[in-house]
């Protein structure tokens, strides 16, 4: 039997990532990125150039066929322009990239829990009323409707904030003192179990729902995680801060009602092996 084969838009770390967890598959995967001499290195993946907000490039990549489709956008510049031009424009071009070519059975869009715009510390899921009060999640929100309204087979995958190997701000800003505390909820995911969980929606889950929120569940405040990490590094005590206006906590339990299981269920236990690596 012929591997199937699937197409990652936007071939980043997180996508290496995934890559590397669908190994055992009998899968071919290929990258496409803008720059592909700054690639991450992975052997099972395929990568090839292209400028996805280009339909020429995105319809060139597309037509060799592939069966499930991830997008994994990056925007251009932190703007408005940025984002439209990243995630909405992408998109709209890949709608019409498969106007005449045969539908993928899966495309993935990986959005984003800004989308929702919550102040008062509630607990947010995949029905929750979603207004942005960021250009960020303005445009994410405009990039999911478009695929939503296309009539792929598209599922929304919308990660709370992203934590592991390589994305350590916060924890340098602890070391700095450069970090306060505040009250405000706060919500993550260490990027292995995120490379993990879109896996399991792309293969595992036979009849998936049109979202997904991909959090930890655990929604500590800011505070919380801050005093925590300064104590495991030997950081000086952060200060304390009024939460600014973004405050919700992040409901994980469609996720987990696929049979998902985490490797980190915890920001202890998350940040614990980047502290030691």
């Amino acid at each position: 039997m012929d591997s199937e084969k699937l197409l990652i838009i936007g071939c980043g770390d997180l996508g290496r990532r995934l890559a590397q967890f669908s190994a055992e598959r009998s899968v071919a995967i290929t990258g496409m990125r803008r720059r592909i001499q700054n690639a991450p290195a992975c052997a099972t993946i395929r990568y090839v150039r292209g400028d996805y907000t280009r339909l020429t490039d995105l319809k060139a990549v597309i037509s060799e066929g592939y069966e499930r489709v991830l997008l994994c956008p990056t925007p251009s510049e932190r703007s408005d322009h940025g984002y439209r031009q990243g995630y909405v424009q992408l998109c709209q071009n890949l709608v019409r990239a498969y106007d005449d070519l045969p539908a993928p059975k899966r495309v993935i869009l990986v959005s984003s829990t800004s989308v929702y715009g919550q102040t008062d510390g509630s607990w947010v899921n995949e029905t929750s009323l979603t207004q942005p009060q960021r250009f960020s999640g303005q445009r994410l929100l405009e990039a999911e409707e478009v695929l939503r309204h296309s009539g792929l087979p598209v599922v929304v995958a919308r990660p709370a904030g992203l934590y592991g190997p390589g994305r350590e701000r916060l924890i340098t800003r602890v070391l700095d003192g450069a970090v306060r505390a505040s009250g405000a909820f706060t919500n993550r995911m260490h990027i292995d179990d995120a490379a993990r969980a879109l896996d399991h929606l792309l293969y595992e889950v036979a009849e998936p729902a049109a979202i997904y929120l991909l959090s930890d569940g655990q929604a500590p405040t800011q505070g919380e995680v801050v005093h925590w990490l300064a104590g495991q590094l030997g950081a000086p005590e952060p200060t304390t801060e009024e939460p600014d206006s973004l405050n919700k906590r992040v409901d994980n339990r469609r996720l987990l009602a696929t049979g998902f299981e985490f490797i980190y269920r915890s920001f202890q236990a998350g940040f614990t092996t980047v502290i030691q690596r």
